[in-house]
């Protein structure tokens, strides 16, 4: 009879080593995610790479080894435990937590591992009371001077000031803003490598520094950076006021002052040759005082002309008349190039001739200046069918606001026009009512300001052609103001004109809204808009349009 199978006792497993640190890091994790903060996903992380770890930790700085622990954490879990001790002892179990598995109870190995660890090879900070350890403090993100992200702060902080700020940049905007405070360039890369001064804000938008919205992207400060950009020119007007030598002294031997008293964490800045100067008067300061300077400048035989052709111009129609257009621009010569455009079919721009850079693989992107003409083109047909669906006038709002000064609706009388849906009245009506330099790059608002920068004859400012395509986005975000005016369009009889003259004194509904209720009687709300002054001759909107919107907008159902 074969003798009884003997089963050796195993030791039971703990279901999990480190049960304080996983209930710490689950509620930090939840609290960050109640917040909204990021750092729910840095502690979700840490948390997963604990979890996989077989074996006890005995403080947060051997947790540093494991993936996803930095020393913030660590220092955190180090209070945390401490505190921990301070409540139930210092000889509390460190690795029995309520409702966690026990190990086996009873035997040597169970001792608590920061005992065991400190009766064999005690470490300085173990032999200290949890209250006499210093823990360095966090290091704040400051950035270096001259470098990308001090620029951008300093931009984004310096237009914050200015009385005709809107409270935001453009990418284009911020770049041309922070160019001058920076060392490297926020467009062209350094020779072998990629990145530019641009890719800093990245870094801020993750560290809550900026806020990137909308499309086109909008960036402002938050209240953070908006605090880090004040220490930053406080420590440069810091420097100002100390009398530091000047560059000739310094060359002579002279050492700078040592902002001993700045605050903890920012480093010593770079005087901002000619830019210190613009952010402490920007708040009182005007803006025809001094004109902005060009971003860049393209002189006679440094660009070529170049024609833009959208690319719905080449594909689809009846049969290859759209194919023989490109096939004339190469039999007559003209250099063009097919490309996407928000608005418009054709248009020119000016782009730079750029010669290869030793040790670069490819040329350096060529900079481009939208000229100021741009082609919308119709047929009688697609003119007929844009004035029945609303197109027409769309286009045409759109073409006004481009920032282009010269906007061409052209119309190619392809057939007749006795065939079409609507009468040729209406559409010669309609057609009647659209109708050697030194290049300098401007920004749109500056193009469409009654007092363009003071240039020679022989020069002309445009904006570039990325400015222009990117504001002439069709579905972009819009202000209240823009979508109450395509929404007063709507109306029959309310022309692009009309629409303005409205917004000059109601710039969003609810200022009309507020307006109507105001008014004591149903007489006086049909009334309220009948004086408005509109168009080139200042003539009234009418009361039978002012009492048409009183009727859309102060009617509680719907109307009849």
């Amino acid at each position: 009879m074969a003798a009884p199978r003997r089963l050796a006792r195993k030791k039971p497993v703990p279901a999990c080593p480190n049960p304080l640190f996983v209930r710490w890091l689950t509620a930090w994790q939840d609290e960050a995610a109640a917040k909204g903060k990021k750092t729910q996903f840095v502690y979700q992380r840490a948390l997963r790479s604990l979890q996989r770890y077989p074996l006890p930790l005995s403080s947060g700085r051997e947790a540093a080894i494991l993936q996803h622990f930095g020393d913030g954490i660590c220092r955190r879990l180090d209070e945390e435990l401490a505190r921990h001790r301070a409540e139930q002892g210092a000889d509390a179990q460190f690795d029995s937590v309520e409702g966690a598995s026990p190990s086996m109870g009873g035997q040597e190995s169970d001792l608590p591992r920061t005992e065991h660890h400190s009766r064999n090879n005690p470490s300085p900070g173990d032999l200290e009371p949890p209250s006499m350890r210093k823990h360095r403090p966090p290091r704040r993100y400051v950035p270096a001077p001259r470098s990308g992200g001090y620029a951008v702060l300093l931009a984004l902080y310096q237009d914050s000031l200015s009385p005709h700020g809107r409270g935001f940049l453009t990418k284009l905007e911020l770049q041309r803003a922070a160019q001058p405070l920076c060392d490297k360039s926020f467009t062209v890369g350094d020779p072998g490598n990629r990145y530019t001064a641009w890719a800093s804000v990245g870094t801020l938008i993750r560290k809550e520094l900026v806020l990137k919205t909308n499309v086109p992207a909008r960036y402002s400060l938050t209240p953070q950076g908006l605090a880090l950009a004040r220490r930053l020119v406080a420590a440069e007007q810091a420097l100002n006021s100390a009398g530091q030598a000047p560059e000739a002294e310094m060359a002579q031997g002279a050492k700078p002052a040592d902002p001993a008293g700045e605050e903890e964490g920012c480093p010593e800045p770079q005087r901002l040759t000619g830019t210190l100067g613009s952010l402490e008067g920007a708040a009182g300061a005007s803006g025809g005082q001094r004109p902005p300077e060009p971003e860049f400048v393209l002189r006679p035989g440094q660009f070529d002309i170049l024609l833009c052709v959208d690319f719905t111009e080449t594909l689809g129609g009846t049969g290859a008349r759209k194919q023989d257009l490109l096939a004339e621009l190469h039999r007559n010569a003209v250099p063009f190039d097919v490309r996407k455009l928000h608005v418009g079919d054709f248009m020119w721009v000016a782009r730079e001739r750029v010669q290869p850079c030793p040790g670069q693989l490819h040329p350096p992107p060529a900079r481009e200046l939208a000229l100021d003409y741009v082609v919308e083109r119709k047929r009688m047909a697609d003119l007929c069918g844009s004035i029945i669906d609303g197109r027409f006038r769309e286009q045409k709002f759109r073409l006004r606001r481009c920032g282009l000064r010269h906007p061409i609706y052209l119309l190619e009388e392809s057939g007749s026009a006795q065939n079409l849906s609507l009468p040729e009245s209406t559409l010669q009506q309609a057609a009647a009512s659209t109708q050697n330099k030194t290049l300098v790059s401007c920004t749109k608002e500056e193009a469409q300001s009654r007092c363009p920068p003071q240039l020679s004859s022989d020069s002309c400012t445009l904006m570039t052609f990325q400015e222009f395509n990117e504001g002439a986005v069709k579905n972009k975000a819009q202000t209240v103001r823009e979508v109450f005016a395509r929404q007063l369009m709507q109306i029959s009889g309310v022309s692009g004109e009309k629409a303005a003259a409205i917004l000059e004194r109601y710039s969003t509904p609810a200022s009309l809204l507020a307006a109507y209720a105001a008014c004591p009687d149903a007489e006086s709300r049909d009334k309220l808009l009948s004086t408005i002054k509109c168009g080139k001759l200042q003539r009234n909107l009418g009361p039978a349009l002012s009492r048409t919107l009183s009727q859309l907008y102060c009617s509680p159902g719907p109307l009849s």
